[in-house]
């Protein structure tokens, strides 16, 4: 039995990091050190919660999670809980409209001039809001020879000149599998930028490894990484050291964040985000409404105090730190901006 603690992630690898991460509620529940009266209250909901969407929370992050609290805006990202059981007007399997995009497995193309890969089905840590919680993985997950596919399409298609990983986690596949494919797409002459979306910087700092460096930025792609931080909390040292090396290697750093109910819905932890990315190299870029997914209504905040948040935050930080406010809706040529 792997006996969890805060010194055991020091001699792990991030893959062994990634394969000893919590999968069980009760685990999680009594790991945290919460009042047994409130697990007697809650795990009933959170084991039939993780059954339609499983937990999953590596130990770095399950480290910055501050024990005995249930309220930690940390916990209340990844905790399962009853209210996703609950159908909500306006929520569904799949809030983007991604399917109708899906040309080949393992591509969307939604928007002009860029494309996206699945290049990973799997997560480093499963997100509660998490849009993509009912995407069918099963039927995108392309291996080599499927691959092929994909790099044909965006070929033949000279508007396309961003390519964009994502997943899952783009950064949950090995770095020789992600230097094969960038490899592959530096070849194709009228793509100029490849654009990574990740958690995994955040959730295991460790994966920022010397291979990984090296792919982003060992072609000729203009490289940037998009990190998806939700708040301060979660932006600790080893994850200053991991996006510093980064930011040291030539790569942009943007940050997106989701605005959750609970979590980051006030202007002061919106403030404490944006000052502590910036020190550690990273560029806020989007603070999404969040996607109307079906089992994630509870974490909903309304478009007015969206716009209010944003309106004190104008007033407090510098232009540059201030995140656009964005709605991603089905069938549109961009994310709009609101109000």
């Amino acid at each position: 039995m792997i006996t969890r603690s805060v010194a055991s992630v020091d001699s792990l690898t991030w893959q062994e990091q990634l394969t000893t991460s919590i999968r069980d509620p009760k685990e999680l529940l009594n790991w945290l050190e919460l009042d047994t009266s409130l697990i007697d209250r809650i795990l009933s909901g959170a084991v039939a919660a993780d059954k339609s969407f499983s937990l999953r929370v590596p130990m770095p992050y399950l480290n910055r999670i501050i024990k005995g609290d249930p309220n930690d805006p940390l916990l209340k990202q990844i905790l399962p809980l009853q209210e996703e059981l609950l159908a909500a007007p306006g929520y569904n399997t799949d809030p983007l409209g991604e399917l109708e995009t899906n040309p080949i497995p393992g591509l969307v193309h939604k928007y002009h001039g860029r494309v996206l890969l699945i290049v990973s089905p799997n997560c480093a840590i499963n997100c509660r809001y998490c849009f993509r919680r009912h995407f069918p993985y099963q039927d995108n997950k392309p291996g080599r020879n499927e691959w092929q596919q994909a790099l044909d399409y965006i070929a033949h298609d000279p508007s396309i000149t961003e390519v964009i990983y994502s997943g899952g986690d783009p950064l949950a596949s090995s770095d020789k599998q992600l230097l094969w494919l960038t490899e592959k797409i530096a070849q194709i002459p009228h793509v100029k930028r490849l654009r990574v979306h990740t958690r995994l910087p955040i959730v295991i700092p460790d994966r920022i490894t010397d291979a990984c460096l090296q792919w982003m930025t060992s072609t000729r792609l203009l490289p940037s990484l998009v990190i998806h931080s939700n708040h301060p909390n979660e932006l600790d040292t080893e994850v200053a050291d991991a996006l510093h090396r980064l930011s040291r290697a030539g790569i942009t750093l943007l940050n997106q964040t989701v605005l959750l109910s609970g979590v980051n819905d006030s202007v002061e932890t919106l403030c404490q985000l944006s000052e502590r990315l910036f020190e550690m190299g990273v560029l806020p870029y989007y603070l999404h409404q969040l996607d109307r997914v079906s089992g994630s209504a509870h974490f909903e905040v309304s478009d007015q105090h969206a716009t209010q948040l944003i309106t004190e935050l104008m007033a407090k930080l510098p232009g540059y730190l201030v995140p656009r406010l964005v709605r991603e809706l089905p069938n549109t040529p961009n994310k709009m901006p609101l109000p």
